[in-house]
């Protein structure tokens, strides 16, 4: 004798109601053959429904055993349980039980989604379907566009889609009027024609009377089982295979891997089902991203801002040049004796020259002075370099040429003014070059004028400088061959903590004791760039506190998700999603909305960036790619972060549970 497609062998299902324990089900012997019409009969409270769960695989027995084709149901996993629904069983409920935001045809696709069909798969089946049911012109309306006939049918042509052996029909007629029901139950009976096994669970005797076979409960027991009169077990309708357990029945597997085009396909699914939840509550959403926005934008911004600041600290420092090494006599600055040292020549400037790091040098002699022209005096810092001052220091020209070495060579009473001085002196446009002017009493004429350039940090902004030759200065104006300081610019690719212990050795032994300091522009660099570096992270990090408040609320809104939409996560289960596939879809949209608010995040920033350089001219804020990159995947760390507890809250619901949560 052929086994049962559907055997159960005292099957017990009890439920526990406070400290009590309710048996719903009582000792069910029951087997169903392949290609059979049954019709489980009973009053409400008989444990019918609970047995067609316990037959579709949405429940699982609490005691005794349940078979289907050969296989115990008891031994499977979830996943394989999933599998079982969604290749094996396709469900009609009495509700219908159809995703409100979804259209007819995404209705009756979301089994074929989960079974790794393609789209185009998809779309042909689903068209031919709703076709042959006399829907092919409500394939584009959503559940509340169609009357309750059409969405009973729409159920019909979802249990369809994966070509399911078993219908389970769960009062089918319940909720439609009498041509509706009848309707539905020609439907049901032509798939029963066409080779498909069918278990119908009703009150309505009427209803049964379509059945080939009736069972009928009482207080979780079955109390009777009748064929009618010239039943067969199996009819099969011409051109279709008989209904044999093995033709009706494929083997029940392990979960299979899944190909890319299948994981595609959970992942595409998982985005439109996404898109549609947060379009259906568009406020909520918005206040749901609104911590994510002013955390994206708070943390954005403050990185271009630091970045920005940076920048320009690091710009004012590169003109004065970066690679340099100042050289002063005493121990420090503020030594009371460094005036009383006289070792600091010119000829420590000729051998540091010669140096192989050294690219250029150039002495100083720093004075203040009056310089006058015409009627005009004002007081002025007069500063005598060599003719590599002005490439040392990154100084540029806005008219006529520096001093160079022969003019240095012969003392020449040669002076490059600055902006501030020509405005003082001539007025701010004048054409000076070749002009005398009188500094100290010593008249030099003017052959350049440096471009006017703004103090480091805003500092010295009204300063007027005077530069001449330092052997003028050292001559003329001092009257000493004693330097104030020397500049050692380094040649490029250097390190420059090497090239200053080399300029301390070569200054010590010419000197024969350490009666000098330096002062290198690097170490400078190096701490504007860490304390760049240590505030723009305090700063981030306190920006990520709002990350984190957001990522919370993102995680409290996607719980309060799960408990609104507990039946839709039920209808996906029905249908055959995975556990993994419940988990996939929540996280999706947590990750979404975080996505979508670190957009608005990053656009609100350079909005804030337009709105800064407009009122700011010193720096701009520095956008960064690795700062946009960072607030994406931090906006992506966060959807995951705080989407998990509830996409896992959602995936460990029970079918049956979740179906009839209202």
């Amino acid at each position: 004798m052929a086994e049962p497609l559907l055997a159960l062998r005292g099957v017990a299902r009890r439920y526990l109601s406070g400290d009590k324990e309710i048996e719903v089900l009582r000792d069910i012997d029951l087997d169903i053959a392949a290609g059979e019409f049954v019709a489980i009969m009973g009053a409400s409270g008989s444990g019918k429904s609970t047995l067609m769960n316990v037959l579709g695989c949405l429940d699982r027995p609490s005691a005794g055993l349940y078979r289907v084709g050969g296989v115990d149901v008891g031994e499977l996993e979830p996943d394989a349980l999933a599998q079982l629904r969604r290749e094996r069983f396709g469900f009609v409920f009495q509700r219908y039980h159809l995703m409100p935001h979804l259209t007819a045809a995404d209705n009756v696709q979301v089994p074929s989604v989960y079974a790794g069909a393609t789209r185009s798969e998809r779309i042909s089946r689903s068209q031919a379907l709703l076709a042959q049911l006399g829907l092919a012109d409500r394939a584009g309306h959503r559940p509340n566009q169609l009357s309750g006939g059409q969405q009973q049918r729409v159920s019909i042509a979802r249990a369809l889609m994966n070509d399911a052996d078993v219908i389970l029909a769960d009062e089918p007629t319940g909720a439609l009027d009498s041509q509706s029901g009848s309707e539905v139950m020609r439907l049901l009976c032509e798939l029963h024609a066409a080779g498909r096994t069918v278990v119908l669970v009703t009150h309505d005797e009427q209803v049964a009377a379509y059945a080939q076979r009736v069972v009928e409960m009482r207080d979780g027991a079955i109390v009777g089982d009748r064929r009618r009169a010239g039943a067969t077990i199996a009819f099969v309708a011409p051109g279709k295979a008989p209904a044999t357990p093995t033709a009706a029945m494929r083997p029940v597997t392990a979960a299979r891997s899944m190909p890319l085009r299948f994981i595609g396909a959970r992942v595409g699914q998982a985005l439109a089902t996404a898109w549609a939840a947060l379009l259906a509550h568009r406020l909520r959403t918005l206040l749901t991203m609104l911590g994510i926005v002013i955390g994206i934008m708070a943390v954005v911004s403050i990185v271009a801002v630091g970045e920005g600041a940076k920048r320009y600290m690091l710009d004012e420092i590169g003109a004065m040049g970066t690679n340099t090494i100042d050289v002063y006599p005493g121990r420090d600055w503020g030594d009371s004796d460094a005036s009383q040292i006289k070792t600091l020549v010119a000829a420590d400037a000729d051998a540091l020259a010669h140096e192989p790091y050294v690219d250029s040098v150039t002495p100083g002699v720093n004075r203040t002075a009056v310089i006058r022209h015409g009627n005009v005096d004002v007081q002025a810092t007069v500063t005598g370099v060599g003719e590599h001052y002005f490439q040392v220091r990154g100084l540029r020209l806005a008219q006529g040429i520096a001093f160079d070495s022969e003019a240095v060579r012969r003392t020449a009473q040669v002076a490059v003014i600055d902006a501030n001085a020509r405005r003082k002196l001539f007025g701010a446009h004048a054409d000076v070059i070749g002009e005398t002017i009188l500094v100290g009493n010593v008249p030099c004429v003017v052959i350049g004028v440096a471009a006017e350039k703004r103090a480091m940090w805003g500092g010295g902004m009204n300063e007027l400088t005077v530069w001449v030759p330092h052997t003028t200065a050292s001559a003329r104006l001092v009257g000493g061959r004693r330097l104030d300081g020397i500049i050692v610019r380094i040649k490029a690719g250097q390190p420059s903590e090497a090239a200053e212990r080399g300029v301390v050795e070569l200054l010590t032994r010419r000197h024969g004791r350490k009666d000098f300091f330096t002062y290198n522009m690097d170490t400078v660099v190096k701490t504007v760039q860490s304390t760049g570096r240590a505030l723009t992270l305090l700063l981030s990090l306190i920006a990520i506190v709002s990350l984190v408040v957001g990522g919370i609320g993102v995680m409290n809104i996607m719980l309060v998700s799960v408990t609104e939409r507990t039946r839709e996560i039920g209808i996906r289960m029905a249908v055959g999603a995975r556990r993994s596939d419940v988990m996939l879809q929540f996280l999706v949209e947590a990750v979404l909305v975080c996505l979508m608010g670190g957009t608005i995040g990053i656009a609100l920033s350079f909005g804030a960036g337009f709105v800064f350089s407009a009122f700011v001219d010193q720096w701009s804020m520095i956008f960064s790619t690795n700062s946009l990159i960072f607030a994406v995947a931090c906006s992506t760390a966060i959807g995951v972060a705080f989407g998990f507890i509830p996409a896992r809250n959602a995936a460990r619901l029970d079918p049956v549970q979740a179906l009839a949560r209202d």
